[in-house]
């Protein structure tokens, strides 16, 4: 397994034990979300490494996006509901930012929040933040 795999599935393996929130891995938003909430996890974007030589190494910043969604209650309400998703998430990040020594850092954005309407359905409202992982391997493919 690749190491860029071996982060993916270590990421998605802390959020999905530590949340109480449905997880899932690049899947498409359903027309519903579960009553604990929805966390999809994007495999993101790798970018562009920086490379040394001798020995050969590429140390890369992957962006990697967490989007976390709750349905918003007929009262209008919801954001309390989604700031408690939003802390769990930081907390399951925080138990081991190095992801069992695979990453070098881990550093999480502020999250995004919007509304959802999705026709038929209860609107959602929605949080998108960024989780760069910076790890160092040899070949990228294999490493």
């Amino acid at each position: 397994m690749s190491r860029r795999e071996a982060i993916l599935s270590a990421l998605f393996e802390r959020l999905r034990t530590g949340l109480s929130a449905t997880v899932r891995r690049n899947e498409v938003l359903p027309e519903k979300v579960p009553a604990a909430g929805l966390v999809i996890l994007r495999d993101g974007e790798p970018g562009e490494p920086d490379i040394t030589l001798n020995p050969r190494s590429e140390f890369y910043s992957h962006r990697i996006e967490i989007e976390t969604h709750v349905t918003r209650a007929a009262d209008g309400s919801g954001e309390a509901a989604l700031d408690d998703l939003l802390g769990d998430i930081g907390l399951a990040l925080a138990t081991d930012p190095s992801m069992g020594g695979l990453a070098e850092n881990l550093d999480t954005s502020a999250p995004e929040v919007s509304a959802l309407a999705i026709e038929g359905a209860a609107p959602i409202l929605s949080a998108r933040l960024t989780i760069t992982i910076e790890y160092l391997v040899s070949d990228p493919l294999t490493s």
